[in-house]
């Protein structure tokens, strides 16, 4: 059985949006570049974590941005990820550039259960904070990795925004990535897999 792991990289203060500065939202870019001198280490974090996927999961949104950029890189993380399966949750989306992308058009919760039954192991959702939301609410999700960076922008999309459920998560691990902290959590579920 699959896996949802939401990778995500966020502010201290909680904010996800435009971490790349090209959203035209007036605070981002606010994560500089990956690999750059002082951040080689989250380099290797991100590289691990293609390694250990077995698909990625995106919105269509994230999917277009990310399909612009990588596959005309070269280097391992570009070669896992132009490599690895793509799903993309788009009912707009007709013909998928970046190859290994499969489109899911039906209804998210019951492709995203499939995928989940199909797959075994780590189904990654990178940015798509709209599509990991819904996720979450329906209970989909078994784990996040946050990168928090050291800065707070005091405006912007929140990584949880308003919710009236309640999500027990646990604290798995802790790491120190550069000048970065790695937060993991799972899902607190019952041993008959309810949330706690």
């Amino acid at each position: 059985m699959g896996k949802i792991v939401i990778s995500e990289n966020v502010s201290l203060d909680g904010v996800i949006q435009d971490p790349a500065g090209v959203e035209g939202f007036s605070l981002g870019g606010w994560v500089g570049r990956i690999g750059s001198q002082g951040r080689e280490e989250a380099a290797k974090v991100a590289l691990d974590e293609a390694l250990g996927a077995e698909a990625f999961l995106l919105g269509r949104r994230s999917y277009e941005f990310l399909a612009a950029r990588w596959p005309s890189r070269s280097g391992p993380l570009a070669e896992r990820l132009n490599s690895l399966p793509k799903y993309v949750v788009s009912s707009t989306l007709e013909a998928p550039v970046w190859n290994n992308t499969t489109v899911l058009k039906g209804d998210v919760i019951d492709e995203v259960s499939r995928l989940k039954r199909e797959i075994d192991g780590e189904i990654v959702v990178a940015a798509s904070f709209q599509l990991w939301h819904t996720l979450m609410k329906r209970d989909l999700v078994d784990e996040l990795r946050l990168m928090i960076y050291p800065v707070v922008l005091g405006a912007g999309e929140r990584l949880f925004g308003e919710s009236s459920d309640r999500k027990p998560m646990r604290l798995v691990s802790t790491r120190t990535v550069d000048d970065l902290a790695l937060l993991t959590y799972e899902t607190a579920r019952d041993a008959y897999g309810a949330l706690i």
